[in-house]
């Protein structure tokens, strides 16, 4: 599949190989795709709909009185937890930045390598070209526009 999902849980097609060969890379660990879930529920407007019914029912049905510290302890440990995926999707998307640079620099080399060809073929089409003109110059009777 070369589909990878969105922080917003849409699909997008890849078309970079680099990011292909990460995308297939990440799914192979079952960890990165626990991660990659996680990250996509945190990110999306369905956690925040289900904390305000979360939070709406802890006061409303009143699980605890007022300050409740057991619901701010429980808050504090998911936004420890949070914290934490927040940092894992930061390192997948240099890991995704880094799979591009590696390969746009690949791409940069290559195409020095094809200039460098280039501009030696052109070298020897004007040694060439000049050597000819010079034939032609040096034949006796010549005379410009005629062989």
């Amino acid at each position: 599949m070369s589909t990878a999902q969105t922080t917003s849980g849409h699909d997008r097609r890849l078309v970079n190989p680099a990011l292909l060969e990460h995308a297939k890379e990440r799914r192979e660990s079952v960890e990165n795709r626990i991660a990659d879930r996680i990250t996509a529920f945190s990110g999306s407007m369905r956690f925040v709909y289900v904390h305000l019914i979360w939070f709406g029912c802890w006061i409303g049905f009143g699980v605890e009185s007022y300050p409740y510290a057991l619901l701010t302890m429980i808050v504090s440990l998911e936004a420890i937890f949070l914290s934490t995926f927040v940092m894992i999707s930061q390192n997948r998307a240099d890991s995704k930045r880094e799979a591009l640079a590696n390969q746009q620099w690949a791409t940069v080399q290559d195409e020095g390598r094809q200039n460098e060809e280039l501009l030696k073929l052109s070298r020897q089409i004007l040694e060439l070209t000049a050597a000819v003109h010079a034939a032609i110059a040096d034949r006796p009777n010549s005379r410009p526009g005629t062989p």
